[in-house]
């Protein structure tokens, strides 16, 4: 697999932190984030999205990226674009 790293979250430090990555091989996009916390978890489990089953499928997990990462999403976007 071939990640093209986009950035890292530069208020978390060097480890840990929420990063964007583009995988163009698999036309994806790589999120590294915060696991959602219990109370999170239950609230997308109660209040699914309009015409979306409720609760999170097996093979598929929540993460969380700060909204100052906006940018690095964007940029992740035209990375994607450009191919």
């Amino acid at each position: 697999m071939s990640l093209q790293l986009i950035a890292v979250d530069e208020e978390s430090g060097k480890s840990g932190s929420p990063t964007v990555y583009v995988d163009q091989e698999h036309e994806e996009f790589v999120l590294q984030g915060w696991l959602p916390s219990p109370a999170l978890v239950a609230d997308l489990e109660a209040n699914p999205a309009l015409d979306h089953a409720p609760g999170i499928p097996d093979g598929e997990g929540v993460v969380r990226i700060p909204f100052r990462m906006a940018a690095a999403l964007r940029k992740a976007c035209d990375a994607a674009e450009l191919g």
